[in-house]
């Protein structure tokens, strides 16, 4: 008796047990579930906040720095990039980004989008769909040729423009982006890059390579007919007003969406981005008003972006007062780049997409190497499984070394790879409008248009 007793006494525990390990196992699937709903909602929100940047925000921040007859055509420079990129991106550009070919460019295992779907993609965003994933990078690549606009406004001919953007994609951002985010890629310090340099949001992908490319293309089309010999104002601040805020805005996208998920190190990255901006227009308007005796609204929305370009590598991996350190310096930086550096070598950077995306990414990229520590980003490990040494401030001191050859690199690519876009670009459609063209104004020779109406 005690012996069948026994029996069903160890067959009930079996089947309690198999009773315990079936809950455990289905509320381990709804937390994952829950973790991944939350991250896919962010994800979401971030790429739609990125896209903003594109339009309205850059569309308008550039537009009301040109002048009037040149509104419309600024302004579509951005609105056409969001078509393009995203047909571009869809056919061959996800994949030459993020497949899996060598160190430098990806292979075509995405061409056309295939695999890319509603199952994570465990490599680059274990908790989101891969196509949520693909979506978010497209919003990066859309807004990247569109900031180098900002160079050749109000002297480039729109077919040149829609060619030299649409190679410029493919050749000189996607290997970029590969290098840096890829699996594999040369840079990539978390997915087997042979030189780890960190880039959270796109320092050296985004910002160097527009910026060193809208110099390259500035110095390329020469300056605009009256440059220097006559005044060429904004013709709307209150627009360019109203863009800076909205790209401040999407700006948390762009640096907490970069953490993948709805998480502390979002929380870290959309703190340093705002006391980034928030530090760098202090900083700008201090040294304007030193320098000219008066801090100006154009000022303070250059030195509020300068600052979100500069805390773009570095925001997912420093403490917020490092991230006013970053900013701060960036204001008064990228001031001088605008108003000494550009007037002394005389180049035509048109709206300064150097002076503060080039420049910025450069000094933001390089100070990511000083401030970067584990006690923001533990992902990275040691030999030994432990939160691995970052920065010059966790004892890394190497890493400023890192960060300046991911530099070189970005500063080369862009340059070389623009140089013979231009090129091919020049020699089949043209680049430059003509002397007429320019003097009538992109709206009405390029589009057949006007921003605003005489009539009353």
């Amino acid at each position: 008796m005690i012996r069948i007793l026994m029996g069903f006494l160890a067959l009930a525990g079996t089947m309690f047990a198999q009773g315990d390990a079936e809950k455990i196992a289905a509320l381990e699937a709804a937390v994952a579930a829950a973790q991944s709903a939350g991250d896919n909602a962010w994800m979401l929100t971030s790429s739609a906040l990125v896209l903003l940047m594109t339009g309205p925000a850059l569309a308008l921040f550039y537009s009301g720095l040109v002048r009037r007859k040149n509104v419309l055509g600024t302004m579509m420079q951005s609105f056409i990039l969001m078509a393009i990129v995203t047909v571009l991106w869809a056919v061959v550009g996800y994949s030459l980004a993020f497949g899996e070919a060598n160190a430098f460019i990806g292979d075509l295992r995405y061409a056309f989008l295939a695999g890319v779907d509603a199952a994570p993609n465990a490599t680059y965003a274990a908790t989101i769909p891969h196509q949520t994933f693909m979506v978010f990078q497209l919003m990066f690549a859309i807004i990247t040729p569109a900031l180098i606009c900002g160079a050749y406004a109000e002297r480039m001919k729109f077919s040149g423009m829609v060619l030299f953007s649409a190679l410029w994609l493919l050749l000189v951002y996607c290997p970029m982006a590969h290098m840096v985010w890829g699996n594999g890629g040369l840079l990539n310090a978390y997915l087997g890059g042979k030189i780890p340099s960190f880039d959270f949001a796109g320092g050296t992908v985004v910002h160097i390579t527009s910026g060193v490319s809208a110099l390259v293309t500035a110095l390329y089309l020469k300056p605009r007919k009256g440059y220097r010999e006559e005044v060429m104002m904004p013709h709307s601040l209150v627009l360019s007003f109203i863009g800076a805020c909205l790209l401040w805005v999407g700006w948390f996208g762009f640096n907490a969406g970069s953490a993948l998920g709805s998480s502390s190190l979002a929380t870290s990255a959309f703190v340093a981005t705002h006391f980034g901006a928030a530090a760098a227009t202090v900083g700008w308007l201090i040294a304007e008003k030193l320098r000219s005796g008066k801090a100006s609204v154009l000022g303070g929305i250059s030195g509020a972006v300068a600052g979100l370009v500069a805390i773009t590598p570095a925001s997912g991996f420093v403490k917020p007062m490092p991230a006013l350190i970053i900013g701060f310096i960036a204001g008064i930086f990228c001031y001088y780049m605008v108003a000494v550096v550009k007037h002394k070598l005389g180049y035509d950077d048109s709206l300064d997409a150097f002076g503060v995306h080039g420049a910025g990414g450069t000094l933001g990229a390089i100070m990511t190497g000083v401030f970067a520590t584990n006690a923001v980003n533990s992902a990275l490990k040691d030999a030994a499984g432990n939160p691995a040494a970052l920065g010059l401030v966790d004892g890394n001191g190497g890493q400023i070394l890192n960060q300046a050859i991911g530099v070189v690199i970005a500063w080369v690519l862009a340059a070389v790879g623009t140089l013979v876009i231009l090129k091919v670009c020049d020699l089949t459609v043209g680049l430059r409008a003509s002397d007429e063209e320019e003097r009538q104004g992109l709206d009405l020779s390029m589009h057949g248009e006007e921003g605003y109406s005489h009539e009353l």
